[in-house]
């Protein structure tokens, strides 16, 4: 589980975002991300008993940088207050992949997910998952209408830089009209600090992850078929 302290300390920062408090707090931010990573590893151990496509990545390169990129920002805070972790079978963060990710932050806004933000660097899988996606409609509707799935995880998320129009290239009657609108293909379930810091956070996450494969499975047969 993750320990309060992990938390208490992310909300410290986020209060305190600056560089002198970060090194003067760095003793802290070192325990926390240790509490993370152990996590991340029973995790990845986890989703193998179910996917052992995803294999055994490195947690430690796995997890993204607390440091902000603030090149094109104008919000100038420089850390996050989050940890992001991604698991793929690519073991790197960086992958045209779909994974699994675990997202770490209090005030209820911990979550487990699966899928792709697409990036720059991870550009050329967006063009591969929306044809996937209108070629073979009824998998992919199969999977993200199942009631279960529904009930537990929700739909992909509709909140970044959706289109207004299908893009070229496809017909605008399309049945996958709407997902194929989309920019990123992921979903995310918000987990509450109480599951996150009790006995329960990797079981509930493992049953989670598991009802999110055949999304995760699905992209990345599109990814690299």
């Amino acid at each position: 589980m993750i320990e309060k302290s992990t938390l208490e300390f992310l909300d410290d920062l986020r209060r305190n975002n600056y560089k002198e408090w970060f090194h003067a707090n760095r003793a802290r931010y070192d325990a926390a991300r240790e509490n993370v990573l152990d996590n991340a590893a029973r995790l990845i151990e986890g989703i193998n008993r179910f996917d052992p496509s995803l294999g055994y990545p490195d947690a430690a390169k796995s997890l993204y940088r607390i440091n902000r990129n603030l090149r094109f920002s104008a919000d100038k805070r420089p850390y996050k207050t989050h940890f992001g972790l991604v698991m793929n079978a690519d073991g790197d963060r960086h992958s045209p992949l779909s994974g699994y990710y675990m997202h770490i932050e209090p005030g209820g806004m911990s979550a487990v997910s699966c899928g792709i933000y697409i990036t720059e660097e991870k550009a050329a899988s967006l063009g591969a998952i929306r044809r996937a996606i209108d070629t073979d409609w009824e998998e992919f509707s199969a999977i993200v209408d199942d009631p279960v799935f529904r009930e537990y995880i929700g739909d992909l998320c509709r909140e970044d830089r959706v289109l207004k129009r299908v893009p070229r290239g496809f017909r605008a009657d399309s049945p996958a009209a709407e997902y194929l609108k989309l920019n990123h293909f992921y979903v995310w379930r918000l987990l509450p600090d109480s599951l996150v810091t009790g006995p329960d956070y990797i079981s509930e996450a493992l049953r989670l992850y598991e009802l999110m494969k055949p999304l995760n499975d699905f992209l990345n047969r599109a990814i690299r078929p």
